[in-house]
């Protein structure tokens, strides 16, 4: 009997030592959840669902999503910024959390930097200046004319005060020298609605929400804000071809809350990696309207920092205040 307590004593001391190891090494043991930051039906939702189901196909366990919609991706960002740092909650969302958010909005629940580890980049997508149908406008330079023509009568939509598309629209504006009063809606289906029903001449939004009304003839593309042609729109313009300095797009991350293990950290950075470069997943961000661009946790993390002070910028010249 003595012996066997001791031996019973002796193993439960050698699993005390050998099971916080062995754990780290086995990550992960149980799903992992991916939280969206917006609702279900948006480009980064796609993104976040064709990334999920492949990341947990490479780690051996479910993904599951966990779409917390609100407040510009604040009630997502901040609720993963506050979750255990084990690996077991990532978030993906767009340049919005890292870089607009902070731009304009004096007091986060979150810190864009210290709040999170970067894992990688996986997609960006650009954004294009779309036109009603009727509008006598098909180009870069006829778009330029005709607002010069008419100051102070044209306006664009975009899909919410503080977002991407009215930076984007701040950008196209400054870089072409044209002045446009901004129609903020919340979100990119309403603005979209009002472009072709002709209650906006304008629209600045993604590539990915356009392509759908671009496939039917319900609105026209007059450029994209990106240096080259979108994949799948190989014939519409840059403006940077037209001579206007105008290069602006948008990003998809995943992060987890800061203070990650180092040993999860790597082996969620190579997973997903994987996940990115696999051709099938490549096809599929494509044909969703979406850049494969795979950029490791230390790119994102000097991407984000890069951006930080342009979008702060921004904000100011163009005034740019949460609502």
């Amino acid at each position: 009997m003595k012996t066997t307590r001791l031996l019973a004593c002796a193993v439960a001391a050698f699993a005390s030592f050998v099971v916080p190891a062995a754990s780290a090494d086995t990550f992960p043991s149980r799903p992992v959840t991916l939280v969206i930051p917006f609702p279900p039906g948006g480009s980064t939702d796609v993104v976040g669902r064709l990334v999920g189901k492949a990341l947990g196909d490479k780690l051996g366990q479910p993904v599951i999503i966990d779409n917390r919609a609100g407040a510009g991706t604040i009630i997502g960002a901040a609720y993963t910024a506050k979750a255990a740092p084990d690996g077991y909650t990532l978030l993906i969302s767009s340049g919005t959390t890292f870089t607009v958010n902070p731009a304009i909005q004096p007091k986060l629940p979150y810190d864009p930097i210290k709040s999170f580890e970067p894992i990688g980049t996986v997609a960006r997508t650009g954004l294009i200046l779309l036109a009603n149908k009727d509008l006598p406008v098909n180009n870069p330079k006829e778009f330029v004319a005709l607002v010069k023509a008419s100051p102070d009568k044209y306006s664009y939509a975009s899909f919410g005060t503080g977002t991407t598309s009215q930076f984007t629209g701040e950008l196209m504006l400054r870089a072409t020298g044209t002045k446009m009063v901004h129609v903020p809606y919340k979100g990119s289906a309403p603005a979209m609605t009002d472009l072709m029903g002709g209650q906006v001449p304008f629209s600045v939004d993604t590539v990915t929400a356009a392509i759908p009304q671009l496939k039917s003839g319900k609105i026209k593309a007059i450029a994209v804000t990106t240096r080259k042609r979108a994949a799948l729109l190989p014939n519409v313009p840059t403006f940077a071809e037209s001579g206007f300095d105008l290069d602006a797009d948008t990003w998809v991350a995943v992060v987890a809350p800061h203070g990650l293990p180092p040993e999860v950290r790597a082996r969620l950075e190579k997973a997903l990696g994987e996940v990115v470069a696999s051709p099938e997943m490549r096809d599929k961000l494509t044909a969703s309207g979406l850049e494969p661009d795979w950029q490791n946790g230390a790119a994102t993390a000097a991407q984000i920092e890069k951006e930080l002070p342009l979008m702060r910028a921004i904000a100011i010249r163009a005034n740019i205040r949460p609502e």
